[in-house]
């Protein structure tokens, strides 16, 4: 059964969750400005991505790291964008118009009170998102193990805890080949670490560490807002 996902306290779900804050940058965007250009191909035009990327505040992906890699900003080199547009889309709060993303009454709405479209945001694209390069059967699958991976990083991430620490206690690395062990871990790193990363329920920190290197994850305090596990009065756990 997946864990619910409900917030209770009264938190900054906006300035806790980079998915929530993007949204609402983005909404906000096109009901002051006319709405978010789209290029003939139907992408967020050039302007919109520039001002995303300096007004976003996404961890490992500023203006700085982006354009450290492309003198020149499209939708496609910024992939949190295409998270943004897809839940603005999925939850109908803007429209498009022509050549343009307008705000609906809902994304106005939504504009106004952001913090109750939360529950909503962060259980659809945890658990029923697929992003680039997934397959719908492989979410459906993870639908399975989502209460073990919230329960392991709930203890894990107490004091903070390092990719390995979770990927060993999951996957023992004398069942996998050398080869197979990275795909298990970048695979973890993407469709479990990120998506709780963006969501603003976890943080890694990263201070004084290469691009391919990986940080110590920390809970939130909207981690304990919205979260309540069974693994919340245990010290361990054991993984089966």
């Amino acid at each position: 059964m997946l864990p619910e996902i409900e917030l209770v306290a009264d938190v900054d779900v906006v300035a806790m969750s980079p998915l929530v804050r993007g949204m609402v940058m983005a909404v906000s965007y096109a009901d002051t400005e006319g709405g978010i250009g789209l290029t003939a191909s139907g992408a967020m035009n050039r302007k919109f991505v520039h001002w995303a990327a300096v007004h976003f505040d996404w961890p490992d992906y500023t203006s700085e790291d982006l354009y450290s890699i492309s003198k020149v900003l499209n939708e496609a080199d910024m992939p949190p964008l295409w998270v943004v547009r897809d839940m603005l889309k999925h939850l109908r709060l803007v429209r498009r118009n022509k050549d343009r993303l307008l705000p609906t009454k809902r994304g106005r709405d939504f504009l106004a009170r952001p913090h109750t479209f939360f529950d909503q945001i962060a259980t659809d694209y945890l658990y029923a998102y697929i992003d680039y390069g997934q397959a719908q059967d492989d979410v459906r699958e993870r639908m399975r193990w989502w209460h073990v991976f919230l329960n392991l990083i709930n203890i894990k991430a107490r004091k903070g805890c390092s990719l390995d620490d979770l990927v060993n206690e999951l996957y023992p690395s004398e069942s996998y080949s050398v080869t197979q062990a990275s795909m298990v871990r970048a695979e973890f790193r993407h469709d479990i670490m990120r998506p709780l990363c963006w969501l603003g329920l976890l943080r890694e920190e990263r201070e004084g560490l290469r691009f391919l290197q990986d940080g110590t994850y920390y809970k939130t305090p909207l981690w304990a807002a919205c979260l309540e596990l069974e693994s919340d009065t245990q010290a361990e756990i054991t993984v089966s």
